[in-house]
């Protein structure tokens, strides 16, 4: 059996009305990781008015996005664009900066892609 590995991993941190997201996402993502995922991120910024949310996102074994989990993906962002303060995400891929700068056109706060994970958490601290 050659089963790949794919999906994401998610850690929720809250400090009053602060939240700090990190996903590491694997392999292809499919529409059921979305399906998985966006509930827990719904319920955790629903419990707070104006939640104000930093997110590092490891893409670093990444290799892509089914079309409807791309999708998912798109309505997730629109969803709690306004949320987000400052998003970094860490990858080594030349087209997840090509995805960064396009993230940043439906989310209020700052996108920016760093390959060194320390510089990117340093960034999302400032």
């Amino acid at each position: 059996m050659n089963a790949k590995r794919h999906g994401l991993t998610v850690g929720i941190e809250r400090v009053s009305d602060r939240f700090f997201l990190s996903l590491k996402a694997r392999g292809t993502l499919t529409h059921a990781d979305y399906e998985t995922i966006t509930p827990m991120i719904d319920s955790a910024l629903a419990e707070v008015k104006n939640p104000k949310v930093s997110m590092l996102i490891d893409g670093t074994e990444l290799e892509g996005w089914e079309v409807r989990a791309a999708w998912d993906d798109f309505k997730l962002g629109l969803k709690h664009g306004n949320e987000f303060q400052k998003i970094a995400i860490y990858g080594n891929k030349e087209w997840q900066q090509t995805v960064s700068k396009m993230a940043s056109w439906f989310v209020s706060g700052e996108v920016a892609f760093f390959e060194d994970e320390s510089a990117a958490i340093a960034w999302l601290n400032e």
